[in-house]
């Protein structure tokens, strides 16, 4: 599956570890020393927590193995590089990436929910990645290389590697989504591809800026989760949220099947706008008072309203807390989520925009305050249940994916890759790449899900190419089966 560049002459595949066939080449991964990793497990306990979402992911990944479900957790990603690969210089580049992050130098004990600690490598240099060859790999072979990537758990759960083809090769990068946030790519391509190919071209390292502290982010986001109090205006206006959906969040409003029989998961792209819907699409937006992100939420409340006829829509979307120059050039998950809800205005998009955008910019404080903090506080509302989902919206023209996007993108064969394990949930992202708007959505692989995710995309499609035509009229509703 492609998710297109238009007029930039830029794309992006997708798809799930099942399909991901790099062709046949022989293959390096670089993975810690014995005296590394021998480090890292006499790594001593720090103050810092981890991150809200870092804790929450490794409760869920716990969660989903007590349920004997393989939960998804890895972010993969390749690049294509003309010629042969020089070992040694990436192996230098790779060590100087990974000694750079501080995140890379944790790992966690879990001790109960609400008490995981988190370990610390003092020494960066402590931190050594040597190349490990496996010679040519099967598509089988291949497929378990990549999901045998550590559990977040273990302190090295990310690998980094290689395919060297006959006249090119393929780095290829795979994540535990508990380090990373859509910055990976940022961190890989500028700091890893750019400074390889400047070293190997006999040219000094690439200058780069100097990055914030991931725990001094983790640390504040807890003291100001912990200042709160039930009288706090985001704790009630969290409550209020919560309250007015049944005492959760959101729930998609099409079936997605058992999700306690083990089923995997797969993903799905929608084309929703070309270029030319695009520009027309902006320019209602600016008319509406709303920004482009505005109105993309309120086409999926307007989608939400033609399923199933309800008026209020209430969306969950999460949000980059990063705020300082350097925080933008470090690595780490520094994600929070904003509630936001819309009256729909069923005949009028430029009407349900200004509602929408009116809605997110009240909520953004929100996402300073975890959910998870709020459930303390308010102990009779509910965890998100099976039905629960969210939306995300990515724009690779804003950082921190503009910096680097285009000449990451363009003649480089660049994929993405899920690892076709269980979702947490059912999660959707709507993807600006220039000048063209694509629905990715990644959800359980059963029969029932397909079904209702095929669904909402048609539906949801047909709100955009209306909307961007200045046409919009709702249909009679469609409700949810």
């Amino acid at each position: 599956m492609i998710i297109g560049g238009g007029s930039a002459g830029t794309s992006l595949g997708v798809g799930i570890v099942h399909d991901w066939d790099p062709g046949p080449g022989s293959v390096v991964t670089w993975q810690p020393t014995p005296a590394s990793a021998a480090k890292a497990r006499q790594a001593p306990v720090v103050d810092a927590p981890p991150s809200s979402m870092q804790a929450a992911h490794i409760r869920c990944f716990l969660e989903f193995e007590e349920r004997g479900l393989d939960f998804s957790r890895l972010v993969m990603g390749s690049w294509e590089l003309p010629g042969k690969c020089d070992i040694r210089t990436m192996t230098h580049v790779i060590n100087t990436h990974l000694r750079r992050h501080e995140t890379y130098r944790s790992w966690f004990e879990y001790k109960d929910a609400k008490n995981i600690l988190r370990h610390r490598i003092s020494n960066p240099r402590d931190i050594q990645f040597v190349p490990v060859r496996h010679g040519e790999l099967t598509q089988t072979e291949w497929r378990d290389l990549v999901l045998s990537t550590p559990n977040p758990l273990e302190w090295d759960c990310y690998r980094l590697g290689l395919i060297q083809h006959e006249d090119h090769c393929t780095l290829f990068a795979i994540v535990d989504h508990l380090h990373c946030d859509p910055a990976l790519i940022t961190g890989l391509y500028v700091e890893i591809l750019t400074n390889y190919q400047s070293l190997v071209a006999g040219k000094p390292p690439i200058t780069l800026s100097a990055t914030a502290s991931h725990e001094e982010f983790c640390t504040r986001e807890k003291a100001h989760a912990e200042s709160m109090t039930l009288d706090s205006p985001e704790v009630r206006k969290w409550i209020q949220f919560a309250e007015s959906n049944g005492g959760s969040g959101p729930e998609f409003p099409l079936p997605l099947g058992d999700q306690s029989i083990p089923c995997g998961g797969d993903i799905m792209v929608v084309p929703l706008m070309n270029p030319e819907q695009t520009a027309r699409f902006e320019d209602d937006c600016i008319a509406a008072g709303a920004r482009f992100s505005g109105g993309l939420f309120a086409c999926a409340a307007l989608a939400h309203y033609e399923l199933t006829g309800q008026e209020t829509y209430h969306g969950l979307t999460p949000i980059d807390k990063r705020r300082t120059p350097e925080e933008y050039m470090t690595m780490g998950w520094f994600t929070g989520i904003i509630p936001f809800t819309v009256t729909v205005d069923p005949n009028s998009f430029i009407e349900t925009a200004r509602a929408t955008q009116a809605s997110f910019d009240e909520n953004i404080d929100l996402a300073q305050v975890p959910y998870d903090r709020v459930l303390e506080l308010a102990p009779w509302l509910n965890r998100y249940g099976s039905q629960f989902y969210m939306m995300n919206y990515m724009d690779a023209g804003l950082p921190p994916l503009s910096a680097v996007v285009a000449t990451a993108l363009t003649g480089s064969n660049a994929t993405a890759y899920n690892d076709g394990r269980s979702p947490a949930y059912l999660y959707m992202s709507v993807i600006r790449l220039f000048d063209e708007v694509s629905l990715m959505i990644s959800f359980p692989n059963n029969p029932i899900a397909r079904e209702s995710v095929t669904r909402y995309g048609e539906v949801l499609k047909s709100v955009y190419s209306r909307a961007a035509a200045g046409q919009y009229a709702a249909p009679a509703v469609q409700v949810s089966r």
